[in-house]
């Protein structure tokens, strides 16, 4: 994403230049850029903002105004855009937060809730005092990852705009955005990252261990992979391509997940000696709905926001057809998961339909810019039949996954990034170089990681903590205090 704001600042830069050649507005009013003699300023300085809705009735129905966008509202509109895409992004972790203590059982549904608000307190953190700038500051073509220095903030222009200094605005629109905005919407998608791994342990791993994971890969593991790829680093280099994030965010988050499951181990009784599975059914099936529900709902800032603009038509076009990809091949995500469910787990299953629908969202992120949108419905039904297949596939691992993240999100991943190829112009070879080589590193470090922290401070509750259920053992708070806590016998 940072390659393409890269060279979004370019143009800006020289539309810039040609602007104030043209005119100098005046000082009373944010400078126009060189609006036409004649045209009104839309955008004094006091009213700020909130002239924003004067904007696109403005950039909507004024001939002029459509024909070609000022400098600086493109800059606000760009500024808005990343906000406002962030914040349906964040919307996202209470998606998983619904989906997840609606699939867990009524004994832990509290601890689902503590473990979601805190990793996105982390990420947001951690992303603030180091993560942005292993990710972004410094990387140059061929690097492995940017600078370890502390904080991230607004920049000098910035700050002397904000003291009233006006020859500062030309520099801060010169940049196409504001610094912070930027900032917050790549935060949000470390924050989703990090959710995939909590839904994949739930009931069984300790509240304290998982933070700390989470600690380690959102200020280091995620911004690492994020600036081989986004941030401009080698990946980038070689031409790999991963529009939204299928791999440098889903798979990330499948490969961290499916570590953590390997060392904490199995829900205890999920997997019987004699071979079968013991059937562990969500307690709030509609809280599942509706959690599946959000996120689709934003994955449309996750994939629109990814378009990194909205200066005029050519990003209101490319915003459409990613939003229309993005909701076919979700849609046909269900369908085929639906459909394959029945021959493949005996049923016509509700919860893989769901699945079905992320499957099919995270395998369109990495090409959702496709003008074909039928590759949109043929990539999201695949996406969504990969994880029925996977869940299948993990059972008969004896791995122990509770929401079915590792295949919505990294079997998923690895389909959406491989598809690029196909429909989107990628090289296959470097695809296949980054997933594996993403794959390795993240999978590496989260191992390493889980296995210091379960050997130190152990990653996994006790028997009889889990046999009563977190909620109780280590909160002493009931998700639903008229239930009655019944302790499972094995």
């Amino acid at each position: 994403m940072q390659v393409h704001i890269k060279a979004t600042k370019q143009i800006y830069r020289q539309i810039f230049a040609n602007r104030v050649r043209e005119k100098n507005c005046g000082s009373e009013a944010l400078p126009c850029m060189g609006n036409p003699p004649g045209r009104v300023d839309f955008i004094p300085r006091k009213a700020g903002y909130g002239a924003l809705a004067v904007i696109f009735l403005i950039v909507l129905f004024l001939p002029a105004a459509r024909a070609a966008l000022d400098s600086e509202t493109q800059f606000v509109l760009n500024t808005f855009s990343f906000l406002v895409w962030g914040a349906l992004v964040m919307w996202m972790c209470a998606g998983f937060t619904m989906l997840e203590s609606g699939s867990v059982r009524t004994k832990n549904a509290s601890v689902i809730c503590l473990k979601n608000i805190g990793l996105y307190s982390i990420a947001g953190l951690a992303f603030y005092f180091v993560g942005y700038n292993i990710m972004y500051v410094g990387v140059d073509a061929g690097d492995w990852f940017g600078s370890f220095q502390f904080l991230y903030g607004v920049s000098s222009d910035e700050i002397a705009l904000l003291d009233g200094q006006e020859a500062a605005v030309s520099a801060v629109v010169e940049n196409g955005y504001s610094v912070m905005s930027d900032w917050f919407f790549q935060m949000v998608f470390v924050a989703t990252t990090a959710s995939i791994v909590s839904g994949a342990l739930a009931e069984r791993v300790k509240l304290w261990s998982f933070f700390i994971f989470i600690l380690v890969l959102t200020a280091f593991i995620y911004p690492v992979i994020g600036s081989w790829t986004w941030g401009g680093g080698w990946l980038s280099d070689m031409g790999f391509q991963d529009f939204a994030g299928s791999t440098i965010v889903h798979s990330t988050g499948g490969w961290a997940a499916l570590a953590g499951t390997l060392i904490v181990g199995a829900r205890s009784g999920k997997f019987r000696s004699d071979g079968s599975v013991k059937v562990t059914p969500p307690s709030n099936v509609p809280a599942v709905t509706l959690g599946v529900f959000i996120l689709w709902l934003g994955w449309f800032g996750f994939n629109g926001g990814s378009q990194l603009a909205l200066g005029g038509a050519v990003d209101a076009v490319a915003i459409s057809i990613i939003l229309s990809n993005t909701n076919l091949a979700a849609a046909a995500g269900v369908m085929a998961a639906i459909t394959l469910s029945r021959p493949v787990l005996g049923r016509i299953d509700l919860l893989a339909g769901l699945n079905g629908a992320i499957g099919g969202l995270v395998a369109i992120t990495a090409g959702p810019d496709i003008v074909e949108h039928y590759w949109a419905v043929i990539i999201g039904a695949i996406g969504g039949a990969i994880c029925v297949v996977g869940l299948k596939f993990l059972e008969q691992l004896k791995i122990d996954d509770v929401v079915g993240a590792v295949p919505a999100h990294l079997f998923a991943g690895i389909w959406g990034t491989l598809a690029v190829c196909i429909a989107a112009g990628g090289n296959l070879l470097v695809q296949i170089i980054g997933i594996l080589s993403i794959g390795a590193f993240v999978f590496g470090f989260s191992g390493v990681t889980w296995f210091i922290i379960d050997k130190t401070l152990g990653a996994r509750i006790s028997p009889e903590v889990e046999k009563l259920g977190q909620d109780v053992a280590e909160l002493g708070i009931e998700a639903y205090p008229e239930f009655v806590v019944m302790p499972e016998e094995e």
